[in-house]
């Protein structure tokens, strides 16, 4: 389990990016498989949950996780769900203490975030559709309808595709850059190919920043490039993998001490 700074100091808060490490899977699915999408057995991801909900100090009933599609969808956390019927949505905010939100990734950014001056935290997904459309805008936004401040949220992004292993097309960085001209910036261009590497972790960092966060930490791992750690859909396709795991990344908010 990899722990960001900005969230480590904060009281009633709880976090953790975690490896593909210390599970119950095997085969391409070696070990900590929690992806419910996966064609993992049931069992195992089942107890894998399990693992990060203990690691999480909750009740693996309380940790919750969203069916996710690349939105800009935010769900808002009140009541466990059964994990196998969970809200459509690519962020979950919540301010109740016990809870534990959390998403999966396989090479797209995942987000944590909280005000813990507010008691209220949130987790996101982000890929580069998500990123485009405004997930990082849309979570902050929920987690202000709840009380929290932006000047008050730290947010971390985890361990996710780095640049120079995420090959896209001349179409790809064309949507960015007629959106923006300044995402030039995000693109290495290959003259070779004539394709280019997209750094996805810097526009998310600087997507949340330009949210106005109180702090925005990058936790610099390589999903694609760090196979012992992580599981990597892009890594799994150009090995000609049938499938591939998911890890997850979630935050609990623990009740006020009397």
């Amino acid at each position: 389990m990899i722990k960001a700074p900005a969230l480590g100091g904060l009281e009633r808060i709880a976090h953790g990016f975690f490896t593909r490490r210390g599970g119950s899977s095997s085969g391409i699915y070696a070990t900590l498989n929690c992806g419910i999408g996966s064609k993992d057995k049931r069992a195992r991801v089942a107890e894998n949950r399990a693992h990060v909900a203990n690691a999480l100090g909750v009740a693996v009933e309380h940790l919750l996780t969203p069916y996710q599609f690349h939105s800009t969808q935010v769900a808002t956390a009140r009541a466990p769900w059964p994990w196998r019927d969970p809200p459509r949505a690519d962020a979950l905010v919540t301010d109740v203490p016990g809870l534990a939100i959390g998403i999966s990734t396989a090479d797209c950014a995942p987000i944590l975030l909280a005000d813990g001056q507010a008691g209220v935290i949130g987790a996101a997904h982000s890929g580069w559709r998500g990123a485009r459309a405004g997930i990082c805008a849309a979570v902050v936004g929920a987690m202000e309808k709840l009380g929290a401040t932006r000047g008050s949220i730290r947010a971390a992004v985890g361990p996710c595709i780095s640049g120079p292993s995420y090959e896209v097309g001349p179409e790809f960085h064309k949507a960015f850059t007629d959106d923006d001209g300044g995402n030039e910036r995000y693109f290495r261009a290959d003259p070779e190919s004539g394709r280019f590497r997209f750094d996805l972790p810097a526009y998310v960092v600087d997507a949340l920043t330009a949210c106005g966060l109180e702090t925005v930490d990058l936790v610099a791992r390589c999903t694609y490039l760090e196979g012992d750690d992580f599981f990597s859909y892009r890594r799994a396709t150009h090995r000609g993998e049938a499938d591939y795991g998911r890890q997850l990344s979630a935050i609990v908010l623990s009740a006020k001490k009397e």
